[in-house]
């Protein structure tokens, strides 16, 4: 089970934090509980906001904390994706997985801001209202990049980032208006969650072949509405946040990155071969992992594989925090 602890992000903007407890014995992929996509708490929410971040090693007699690790969804993306992994994280860290502002069960206000900023900031206040820095930050997408420049800005909060298929390189405008025409491309109100899988896994122009696990990450996103099914989210907040960053580069960020760092790509993925190398080469203490048979959606598509390319990482951060 999952619990859910509210925190307080930048501009008083509610965000749901979901903390996963002790792994259950059968398939973690299967057994988190959900409706219409939703994680179920197990205890009731706490407000979160004034706490403070505590060490991860308790004073004279007190048990050690399990080390901290943040996982960031990327864009139109919430926490449940990553139930798979936080239910084997949760083995020896302590694994809480934030639902971003306009995403999941977060507040979503239409004047609130989506810079790179506000989402930086949120999740510098989900790791010192929890108590979980110094963590691990584990980002997909626009998630990983708001996990490099935290790392960037609070090298006393991270000890460690997992970048999950997100480019450096600027995008620029051709992309955004690609997105643009992609939502309105969407046949929403679809009238049924299988529609939703059948879009997003096989008739989507962006598909190039079947792709279940591509179509069940999207009925994820979805909640019933009196018409039909729509995305939990406002495309239009969703273009907002992807604007702030498709324009400018981020290598220079990495540069900053005191910490270490995997970046990892699925081989059918957005960010090619030759990119996540040269950011491994940019960051200061870069790795590198790829991961066969994936495309973008990297931890979703393959979660077995992506296992096996970012536990060995983690273990070596974990050796050098208790060694």
């Amino acid at each position: 089970m999952a619990r859910r602890i509210d925190v307080i992000g930048a501009g008083g903007v509610r965000l749901a934090a979901w903390e996963f407890g002790d792994p259950p014995k059968s398939d973690p992929a299967k057994d988190v509980p959900k409706q219409n996509g939703l994680l179920q708490q197990d205890v009731p929410k706490q407000a979160a906001a004034g706490r403070t971040a505590s060490p991860q090693s308790g004073g004279p007699g007190e048990p050690e904390r399990a080390p901290g690790v943040l996982l960031l969804h990327g864009l139109m993306g919430r926490a449940s994706h990553w139930a798979s992994t936080a239910r084997w994280l949760s083995e020896r860290h302590r694994a809480v997985a934030l639902d971003q502002r306009g995403h999941g069960q977060s507040d979503k206000p239409p004047r609130a801001s989506y810079t790179r900023e506000a989402y930086v900031e949120d999740a510098e206040a989900a790791l010192e209202q929890l108590g979980l820095g110094p963590a691990v930050l584990i980002g997909h997408a626009m998630g990983a990049l708001t996990a490099w420049q935290l790392a960037a800005k609070r090298p006393d909060l991270v000890r460690g980032v997992i970048i999950c298929d997100m480019r450096a390189s600027a995008l620029g405008a051709a992309s955004q208006r690609e997105w643009e025409d992609w939502f309105k491309a969407w046949p929403v109100p679809f009238a049924t969650l299988a529609d939703v899988r059948k879009w997003f896994g096989e008739d989507d122009p962006w598909v190039e072949r079947p792709n279940p696990a591509r179509g069940e990450f999207y009925a994820e996103v979805m909640q019933e509405s009196p018409d039909g099914w729509r995305p939990v989210f406002d495309p239009e907040q969703m273009l907002e946040s992807r604007e702030t960053w498709v324009y400018d580069a981020h290598w220079e960020e990495l540069t900053q990155v005191e910490c270490p760092a995997l970046v990892v790509r699925g081989l059918d993925g957005e960010l090619g071969r030759a990119e996540a190398q040269e950011m491994v080469r940019v960051l200061p203490r870069g790795q590198y992992a790829e991961v066969a048979d994936a495309g973008h959606l990297v931890h979703y598509d393959q979660p077995d594989a992506w296992r096996g390319a970012v536990e060995p990482f983690l273990d070596t951060v974990l050796t050098d925090l208790t060694g």
